[in-house]
């Protein structure tokens, strides 16, 4: 059982993370990813693994069903397993968006070199990870995949016991818990 202690003055803000099919398909790429997050100290809310239908992707991106890239999309984020995460760390949505590096796997190659998809994305489709961009698309796509998460109620009696110090990562379930005093 690895124990942290980090105790944090600002708040842990809550983000969504997904691995795509395409990383997922590979399982050594998909526990070297799960290290990153771990490495880039994300605290692991939950995780899970999950396959959408076509609909379940459609109804995801229906904010670019005008957009050229939309039915590549669909059809891609429906073609196979993905994992799911909901992170929490200050500042996680600038985090876990820096980490992942540029949207365009070509630009990211070039601008951040480090970045999960300059080092593991195809395309800019196949591009290995999603993100949340705003406080508001966390907590609608958290809902989203995660229906019996509650963002509101984990800020208020979670957050605070996540952030004030001991928890532990769960290698079974790939989640941190809160540590139980002993």
């Amino acid at each position: 059982m690895l124990v942290t202690s980090c105790r944090l003055s600002r708040a842990l803000q809550l983000t969504l993370a997904v691995i795509k099919p395409d990383a997922v398909a590979h399982p050594v790429m998909l526990e070297a990813l799960h290290q990153r997050i771990l490495d880039n100290n994300f605290v692991i809310v939950r995780c899970k693994n999950l396959v959408w239908r076509r609909q379940d992707s459609e109804r995801f991106y229906a904010e670019h069903a005008e957009r050229f890239f939309y039915q590549r999309l669909v059809e891609f984020m429906s073609s196979g397993p993905m994992r799911a995460y909901i992170l929490a760390r200050e500042d996680a949505i600038r985090h876990w968006r820096e980490l992942m590096g540029p949207t365009k796997v070509f630009r990211a190659r070039y601008t951040s070199p480090a970045s999960i998809r300059a080092q593991f994305g195809l395309t800019d489709t196949r591009n290995t990870t999603h993100g949340s961009d705003s406080p508001e698309s966390s907590r609608r796509e958290i809902s989203f995949f995660f229906p019996d998460f509650h963002v509101e109620e984990w800020m208020e009696k979670d957050e605070p016991l996540f952030r004030s110090g001991q928890i532990h990562y769960d290698h079974q379930n790939q989640t941190h818990t809160l540590s139980t005093p002993s």
